[in-house]
Order: structure tokens, then sequence, then C-alpha cells
């Protein structure tokens, strides 16, 4: 069968290789017992940037980016704990690129997590002093300038990669699912993930607009979900533009609500028992503040007889959190 035309295409795209692709697509028999529909787990987890997590994907395509426009530094931003941040830095140094990553709050006493990972790659932190994480997008715009007046070359990159160009690399990652659907034979299965910053929905949404997935059902983890689905849709029709595919729409984007407990970044006793039930079940790890509410979702959704399955849960990564007390962000 040919190829669509967008996959040529998005072949032109620059990219640089991070991840260890594919990754596994994988039965979760026992889990499946436990809730009573038929669960798929892709291991995210183990895409092989530094201990793992869906950020790898997009940073291929950020990273080609900034390498095409000779950028010498990038500059991003997130809280403390994020692995999207972590993983940036990391992708850095891969390219031979500096770093600098804009946290909000102050720097505390002692390093865990991923914050403890930034010392070890040597990235250069700077911190807001504010409580806020709009205040990460202030500092970000605030350092790239002063780089750009020192004769620097910075590549800026929102809060958790969430671009258009970075959204690709789930475009690329829901025709790696399809592929395996179709190996496994696994049919109308739904893609079911915890959504922060949107840029992960959004690359998968595409996929549903191309045909190669039939759903995807993101769990707000961090924003109010209406503010949720306007950013899959916005960036979801831009990537489509960028790979020449067709646009999303309004109605294939699902965010569901009344996980985020306390809020971004900040454990529930849900995500908790959520996750308790795949480890024993499954041996994998979910971490608190994303994989663990989404999936506290999920077993809510199997409860209730609103999900029939099969259903494709995202293991997004995020390990170095479980290190962290409580696992806040």
């Amino acid at each position: 069968m040919p190829k669509p035309p967008w996959v040529t295409r998005l072949g032109t795209v620059p990219r640089e290789p991070l991840a260890s692709l594919p990754s596994p697509l994988q039965p979760a028999p026992r889990l499946s017992d436990a809730l009573g529909i038929e669960i798929w787990v892709k291991r995210d987890d183990l895409l092989g940037l530094g201990l793992g997590g869906n950020k790898a994907r997009p940073l291929e395509f950020l990273m080609g980016d900034a390498l095409v426009k000779n950028s010498d530094v990038i500059v991003t931003g997130s809280g403390p704990q994020s692995n999207w941040s972590m993983l940036a830095a990391l992708a850095a140094r891969r390219c031979g690129l500096d770093s600098i990553v804009c946290f909000y709050g102050d720097r505390p006493r002692e390093s865990r997590g991923n914050l403890l990972l930034h010392g070890l790659i040597g990235t250069d932190v700077r911190w807001t002093s504010e409580s806020t994480r709009e205040s990460v997008d202030t500092m970000i715009g605030s350092v790239a300038e002063s780089l750009r007046q020192d004769g620097k070359h910075p590549y800026v990159i929102p809060r958790g990669g969430a671009t258009p160009r970075g959204s690709l690399g789930y475009l690329v990652g829901a025709e790696e699912i399809s592929s395996q659907c179709r190996d496994a034979g696994l049919h109308n299965a739904t893609v079911w993930l915890a959504t922060g910053s949107c840029g992960t929905q959004a690359g998968l949404v595409t996929g549903v607009a191309a045909g190669l997935l039939s759903a995807v059902v993101g769990v707000t983890v961090s924003r109010p979900v209406e503010e949720c689905r306007s950013r899959v849709l916005e960036i979801a029709q831009a990537a489509a533009v960028l790979a020449g595919t067709t646009p999303a729409t309004a109605n294939i984007v699902t965010v569901l609500d009344g996980y985020i407990g306390g809020g971004y970044g900040v454990p529930t006793a849900e995500g908790a028992a959520a996750a308790a039930l795949v480890l024993s079940t499954e041996g994998i790890f979910l971490d608190p503040p994303f994989c663990a509410k989404g999936m506290a979702s999920l077993v809510d959704a199997a409860a209730q007889g609103s999900i029939a399955g099969p259903v494709i849960f995202l293991v997004s990564g995020g390990a170095p959190t479980l290190f962290v007390e409580d696992g806040a962000l």
C-alpha cells in the first residue's frame, strides 16, 4: 500500500534522532482482568533518552529545527520536577548545545528527582522567585533577549515543548501505534493518556484526523478542561499544516476533567491507588503527577462502563518524580 503524501512531506521536516523507536506496545492481561476491559500499554517510558519519557518524541523535531537554525543554546522552562525540562537539557547535550532552564519559585535547599539530574547534566538553572507557572514564560523571553544581545543564538521552546512542530513527534507516534495495532490484530483501540501541556495529545489527535487512530482520550492533569480542549485543537491544526495532512476538528478532541485534585503536580489518593494497581498487576511504575491521575480516570471509566476497550494507555514516563517526597512537582 503506497504511503499518503503527508508521510513523504513529514520526512523532509528537520529531525534529530534521540529516541529508541519504536517503543513497545504490550498487552496488560492482569490489569485487563482487574478492570474488566482489554488494556494494552504503550511504553513511552522506555524511549531511551535519559530515564525515558514521552518528551523525547517532540524533542527530535525541536532539536532538528534548532540545529538547522544554527542555534547554540536552548531556553525553556517549567516546574523544577518537570520531566520535560530535564530531557530538553539532555537533548541539548546530545546535540552539542548549551541549555538554560527557567523554573518558577525558589531553589530548594535539597535537590531531588529531576532537579538532582539537572545538577548532574550541568544545566544553567534560573529561578523566577514567583509561585505562578506563567512567570516562567516571562523569564524565558527575557533570558532569550539577553542572550541575543550577547551575540548568542538561542532556540526558545515553550513549557512542555507544546508547539505544532513538537507535536509532530506524536503524529509519528500515532503512525507507529497504528502499525503495531495491525501487527497485533488490535482493532478500534482508544488511546488514553494524561494531558498536561497538550502537545502529546495534539499529535495523537492529528493522527486521528489522518486516519491512523480510532480515538484519543486525554485526562487533564494541570489545566482547566476547556483550555485543554482549545489548546489541543489549536496545536493539532497547526501541526497538520506543517505535515500536510488533514486538520483535526473539535469533535475528535476529548478531554476528561475531575482528576487534577489539589492542582498541577500534586498527587492524589485516587492516582496512588491506580498506580499501585498497575504496579501489582503489570510491574509498571506510573509517575504520581501525570500517569497515575490518567490511570485513575481509566479505572473509573471501566467501573462505570463508559469505555468498552480495547484501550491503549500511554505510559509517558516521569520516573524521577518517584524519588521526590509525595511525588509533587
